[in-house]
């Protein structure tokens, strides 16, 4: 069931439910008042004929009896019996005898001094009636006919009215469900229109102030995610493909080459050693490239961990000498760093690998082959800085530096797939931190890598 049958249908029971209280308690009412103003009616009448009866001398029984038939105010088919303590009658119009008097319900009424009750068509009140010698019962019957007449009526407007309010309503919840869906229908029709080649598109966000707005000012900035995901997406797989064919050209057209004639032992062990070269270059790509990956995968914040960074930045420190022992890493901690000050959330793997990255680039591009890391607390986070006497980065180049396989115009000559700096900047931001540069032509660079401390 869709959303606007369902609100129609839940608005149509709301309104059932409002109306069939307010129409039931008005019946009510009405029935009640009714039937209370009869018996009041009943009592007056009741009550006037026991005074003629009793304390008019002049009034005798015949008299009385002349009197209540052409009296006015007579109910319909009115009955009145007056009885004494002897439970005698002194007077009754009732001489058909249809309204039934037991000895308990005269009992009843000396007792409680007014009983109602109904008997076939006829509502009945019983009431005790006292002078100052004596003590009567007076049992008055009658039927409302124009009461009820009038209550009927009542009750045929009221279901007709209910009803008909009920198909009103029904058209108007419909109706309205409809109208109040309808921006959510056009951003659905918007949204429909936007394919993977066409995530440029953007939906319109209406007045930007209700749900609706807010709904759809979502879905861009979704798409907006998306558009940006595929673009890195496919700058990602074209680069790739592109670091990955050039080596496996190489080894292929190589070994060609070397197979169109024989070989002394010693070409065969130079073009041998030559495609080792290669093929560690592309296992190397390959790591970073997965490396790159799982940076990229918002999973890997779920597996962070508390982390000791100087723990870290020696692991480092120590796995670049051993690949090259003519790096000088130097590592310089401020006195004031302590176990607290030196902890962070975090995935040590990531982590090692963009503290690697740094050191290998800062070594790699400085003639000297040195970096200096120095490790400092400011508030509550912990910086360090890597800095080196290298080529230097120039400021046209600054703004592109972080993009993956982006590599400066000083540094072709030098080995490498421009994914390192990409890949630190992606751990970095995944820890919540910042990472700057600082760097002139030929006067070495400063990276800052800012982290959070766990509070």
């Amino acid at each position: 069931m869709n959303i606007r049958k369902r609100l129609t249908l839940l608005f149509i029971g709301i309104v059932f439910l409002i109306l069939s209280v307010s129409f039931l308690t008005i019946y009510l009412l009405s029935s009640d008042y009714r039937r209370e103003d009869f018996y009041l009616r009943l009592s007056s009448k009741s009550i006037n004929v026991a005074k003629l009866l009793i304390e008019v001398d002049e009034v005798d029984v015949n008299l009385l009896s002349k009197i209540e038939q052409n009296n006015p105010t007579s109910l319909p088919q009115e009955r009145i019996t007056i009885l004494n303590y002897r439970n005698e009658i002194l007077y009754s119009s009732d001489s058909a005898q249809e309204i039934a008097i037991a000895s308990d319900l005269l009992d009843k009424i000396r007792l409680e001094g007014e009983v109602r009750y109904r008997q076939n068509d006829f509502e009945v009140l019983g009431i005790l009636y006292t002078d100052r010698f004596d003590r009567f019962v007076v049992i008055a019957a009658a039927k409302d006919i124009i009461g009820l007449r009038k209550l009927k009526n009542l009750q045929t407007i009221l279901l007709i009215s209910f009803f008909g309010s009920m198909g009103l309503v029904s058209v108007s919840a419909w109706l309205y469900a409809g109208k109040a869906l309808d921006p959510i229908s056009k951003v659905i029709s918007e949204v429909d229109t936007i394919t993977g080649t066409s995530l440029n598109i953007r939906v319109d966000e209406g007045n930007q102030l209700d749900e609706i707005g807010r709904l759809a000012q979502t879905f861009n900035r979704m798409l907006d995610r998306l558009e940006n995901a595929f673009g890195i997406q496919r700058n990602f797989i074209a680069n790739a493909s592109h670091e990955l064919r050039t080596p496996l050209t190489a080894i292929t057209g190589k070994i060609e080459v070397t197979l169109l004639q024989p070989r002394t032992k010693e070409r065969y062990e130079e073009v041998l050693q030559d495609l080792s070269v290669q093929i560690k270059n592309i296992n190397q790509l390959s790591n970073r490239l997965l490396l790159l990956a799982q940076a990229s995968d918002d999973g890997s914040i779920h597996k962070f961990a508390p982390i000791r960074v100087d723990e870290v930045l020696w692991q480092a420190k120590e796995d670049e000498e051993r690949i090259a022992p003519h790096y000088k890493i130097h590592i310089e901690m401020d006195r004031g760093l302590d176990d607290e000050l030196l902890t962070i959330r975090g995935d040590e793997q990531l982590m090692k690998a963009a503290f690697v990255n740094l050191i290998d680039n800062a070594c790699k591009y400085s003639d000297n082959h040195s970096v200096t890391i120095q490790v400092r607390a400011v508030y509550k986070n912990l910086v360090l800085e890597f800095i080196d006497q290298g080529v230097g980065i120039s400021s046209e180049e600054m703004g592109t530096i972080f993009e993956p396989f982006f590599r400066g115009k000083n540094t072709l000559n030098k080995t490498g797939h421009g994914i390192g700096l990409s890949l630190i900047n992606r751990i970095i931001m995944i820890h919540d931190g910042t990472i700057e540069v600082r760097s002139q032509l030929n006067q070495g660079t400063v990276f800052t890598v800012q982290l959070p401390l766990i509070s």
